[in-house]
């Protein structure tokens, strides 16, 4: 069953499982490891970290990294947006989207490729891949 409503509007009869979800969203993404995130930013990407605000207090968090939370991202990213921040510049952004572990981050990422952000992608593990890494961390207790 499609509804009536254009390309973009599809009703599904048969529920999808979230795993399935994730998966394709993964198929549409390059995954980068800690190290390649790290460079990446270091070359002028964007690491936007969409975990909870408490969820930051107790893991700790990345310096440098944006904070925007899941609830508000597309809004913040869509370059139509009034409610768009600064950095949203345009389509062409180097966003890489990350979360504690790696999950909710790749639904992000894909989320913002329907946007037209088609350099989107997510940090595979998420922030406690990047901490194990050795990576530069601003630590829960050092706040």
């Amino acid at each position: 069953m499609v509804a009536e409503c254009g390309p973009a509007c599809v009703t599904r009869t048969d529920p999808l499982p979230v795993e399935e979800i994730l998966q394709a969203a993964r198929r549409r993404l390059r995954r980068l490891s800690p190290s390649q995130a790290y460079h990446a930013v270091r070359s002028g990407a964007i690491l936007v970290d969409i975990r909870p605000h408490a969820q930051k207090l107790v893991e700790g968090s990345v310096p440098g990294a944006l904070a925007v939370e899941r609830n508000v991202l597309e809004w913040r990213f869509d370059p139509r947006s009034d409610a768009r921040l600064p950095e949203a510049t345009g389509y062409d952004l180097h966003l890489i989207i990350m979360c504690s572990q790696g999950y909710a981050s790749s639904l992000a990422a894909a989320s913002l490729q329907d946007l037209g952000l088609r350099r989107a992608t997510d940090l595979a593990g998420g922030f406690l891949a990047w901490a194990q890494a050795g990576l530069p961390v601003v630590k829960a207790r050092d706040r």
